[in-house]
């Protein structure tokens, strides 16, 4: 099965914030050797629906959205299953939803980092 990956983020009216998004989506990518993959958001363009359609155009079966979010909140909860259900029955492919960042361990290490920066 030919996968998609897609890291989804909130989207922002600051421009700054989305290039952000975008900037670890494409290291994300290149470090994993992703050949099909997007970035999208969920109030801003691209929306996961263009996004989801560029990769089906490019004959993939199934995508991974990884959403650039640190915690499960309402969106995660709510909106982003609803958004992938719809998604996945109007173009026939498997769309699976990775947990947020909340919980991996390394963002414990990022805190430090700053901290130890910032002293």
């Amino acid at each position: 099965m030919k996968t998609g990956y897609v890291v989804f983020g909130h989207g922002s009216s600051v421009a700054s914030a989305n290039d952000a998004v975008r900037r670890v989506a494409a290291g994300a990518a290149a470090q994993a050797g992703w050949a099909h993959w997007d970035t999208a958001f969920l109030e801003v363009a691209p929306l996961l629906g263009e996004a989801v359609q560029k990769l089906v155009a490019d004959g993939i079966e199934e995508v991974v959205v990884l959403p650039y979010f640190l915690t499960l909140g309402i969106h995660l909860r709510r909106d982003l299953p609803a958004i992938a259900t719809e998604l996945e029955q109007e173009h026939g492919i498997r769309i699976r939803i990775t947990p947020p960042l909340d919980g991996h361990p390394a963002l414990s290490r990022i805190l430090v980092e700053r901290a130890e920066a910032a002293a």
